[in-house]
């Protein structure tokens, strides 16, 4: 099953060449980890690089094999469901931001709330905006643009 502790590192250091600007770079250290001992961790990040080529059939692959390694891990469910939308298929992304918001491991918990505010939004449903942002401020009270997206919000309710 190879070595955690060197899975880990190979993906953390994946991520550091992600955040640098170098995804080759980066799909390499996260494919070796994998290969090292597959951890949700890496498939999901792996995906998420993948989601910045636009090659979003391959990030879901990916977020599905992570939530096979750990279906307790949130961001993969949310990340399947940001990828959906990318594609304009919203109504299959909801699902997938549901069990996100259900899952029992998962930061920042209000990410999935948004994202189904993005979604209701373009359907025209303002009390479900008003409700979801309502929701992920519960989550991130610290975030003044998020209050003040539901201030506005909330006028098209009342």
């Amino acid at each position: 099953m190879g070595d955690p502790v060197k899975a880990e590192d190979l993906w953390r250091r994946g991520y550091a060449q992600q955040q640098a600007g170098d995804l080759e770079g980066a799909i390499r250290l996260y494919q070796a980890s994998i290969a090292e001992h597959p951890t949700a961790e890496a498939h999901t990040y792996l995906g998420w690089t993948y989601s910045m080529q636009r090659r979003f059939e391959e990030a879901i692959g990916e977020c599905k094999r992570a939530i096979a390694c750990d279906p307790d891990f949130g961001n993969p469910y949310n990340d399947i469901g940001v990828y959906l939308m990318a594609l304009g298929r919203d109504d299959e992304a909801v699902p997938w931001l549901v069990r996100a918001v259900d899952a029992r491991r998962y930061e920042p918990r209000h990410f999935p709330h948004l994202n189904l505010a993005r979604i209701l939004e373009r359907r025209g449903d303002f009390q479900g905006v008003v409700r979801e942002l309502g929701r992920a401020l519960a989550f991130a009270p610290e975030d003044r643009t998020l209050r003040v997206r539901l201030r506005r919000m909330q006028g098209f309710v009342n």
